[in-house]
């Protein structure tokens, strides 16, 4: 059995079954990304409420694990060479974890490069566009008088779902059978409903995005991982 108690963050959010991965995450977009991919490999893990505060993710407990101060982060006991891994960044996270599990990248060398292809463009391009069109459409730059920034962004995030649509056209998933690809960008244009920026980007002209985000969270292990860890610590 991997002995936690030697890694700082254990402290403070204590393993209660320390043979099982450790997930520090919080239900935001990037959050969810590795709750969705532990339930849909099967891989046992045990989840922590890390909250978006300086007191979580700021502590010397959780700095430990990621030094960039970001959720998700986790620890495998089970890493390799049987020794235990800690791992930041979700992005890095799912593809671990699909190499790990053998599941969801590709059966071949050419299939994985298309799948971590589009996992770069969600990790690139999806995921710091919309965010920052959260900041500027719902949070504080929203009340900046010089709406430029806003405009960059709600229109940035257009181009990008023209982006997603068009790649989407008589496909169910974004790169072939369903994969780490899909999990890492539908809980983006999920957030769009959150920073309630659907009608300023158009998101219902992108019918190709929209079927597919429905798909996706029609998944009975996305229903499940969508609030995991809840958002409150028990």
């Amino acid at each position: 059995m991997a002995d936690l108690s030697t890694f700082p963050i254990n402290n403070r959010w204590p393993a209660q079954d320390p043979t099982v991965l450790q997930l520090y995450s919080f239900p935001t977009p990037n959050g969810v990304k590795v709750s969705i991919a532990l339930e849909e490999m099967g891989i046992p893990y045990e989840a922590h409420t890390v909250t978006l505060s300086d007191s979580d993710v700021k502590s010397p407990e959780f700095l430990s694990l990621n030094p960039n101060n970001k959720i998700p982060a986790i620890i495998d006991p089970d890493g390799p060479g049987g020794e235990p891994l800690k791992l930041f960044e979700s992005g890095a996270i799912l593809i671990y974890l699909a190499e790990k599990s053998g599941k969801l990248m590709g059966s071949n060398a050419a299939e994985k490069a298309r799948i971590i292809q589009w996992v770069m463009f969600q990790m690139g391009g999806l995921g710091p566009m919309l965010g920052q069109l959260g900041f500027f459409w719902k949070f504080a730059g929203s009340e900046y008088e010089d709406k430029r920034p806003q405009e960059r962004y709600v229109n940035e995030a257009k181009r990008l779902l023209g982006v997603l649509d068009r790649e989407l056209e008589g496909k169910e998933w974004i790169a072939g059978d369903f994969s780490i690809a899909d999990i890492a960008i539908a809980p983006w244009i999920n957030a769009l409903d959150f920073y309630g920026a659907k009608d300023a980007v158009g998101y219902s002209d992108f019918a190709n995005v929209v079927a597919y985000r429905d798909r996706f969270y029609a998944r009975p292990a996305v229903d499940k991982a969508k609030n995991i860890p809840p958002r409150t610590p028990a």
